[in-house]
């Protein structure tokens, strides 16, 4: 009888461990590769406000960095590709063509790795470090220029359905290390909204 009990006790022991097994299997896995793009608007200080110099008067004149009193507005557009849950990467284009100082604008063409941060609620928060190059118009006599760019930032995305999702801030800091013969550091921030492909 005592044997019997044992046999059935561990049985019933046997068969609530496979059963406990059986529960810790996940109903669903969560998707990793996803595509968003978006659009956004943008206010940058282009750290340029029209000043030349000449260093000697047989040298060519250089443009003078220094902060603009007017900041340049733009819009852009945006693609981030999360390829897993740490290795994501981001592209963006940028045209700021309004509120010109002497017809100065700036275009910037950047891609790089983007890393989430801090998830909370619905928001994520992430830091960005992008390269690639920007082009530049200095003055109504139409001179210009395309300079290598190097930008670091960061910001805030709050998803505000399944596809939509809502770009709250992003701040970028650029450098162009080889601008004439120095160098400008421009500085701004966006916001916009974004769709989710898959």
């Amino acid at each position: 009888m005592r044997l019997s009990r044992a046999l059935f006790l561990s049985l019933l022991l046997a068969a609530s461990a496979v059963s406990a097994h059986a529960q810790v299997v996940p109903s669903a896995t969560a998707r990793q590769l996803s595509l968003t793009a978006g659009g956004m608007v943008s206010l940058f200080q282009p750290d340029f406000k029209g000043d030349w110099t000449y260093p000697n008067r047989y040298d060519v004149e250089y443009p003078v960095a220094q902060a603009s009193n007017q900041g340049l507005f733009g819009a852009g557009a945006y693609v981030d590709f999360k390829l897993s849950r740490w290795v994501q990467i981001e592209a963006e284009g940028r045209w700021q063509r309004f509120n010109k100082y002497e017809d100065i604008h700036q275009d910037n063409y950047l891609i790089g790795p983007r890393l989430p941060v801090y998830h909370f609620w619905k928001a994520t928060v992430y830091g960005k470090a992008l390269y690639g190059f920007s082009k530049m118009n200095f003055d109504p006599q139409g001179d210009h220029g395309t300079f290598s760019t190097i930008a670091f930032g960061g910001g805030m995305d709050v998803q505000l359905t399944k596809k939509l999702s809502f770009r709250a801030v992003d701040v970028e800091y650029q450098d162009w290390p080889a601008w004439g013969n120095s160098t400008i550091k421009p500085y701004g921030a966006s916001m916009g909204v974004g769709y989710r492909f898959f």
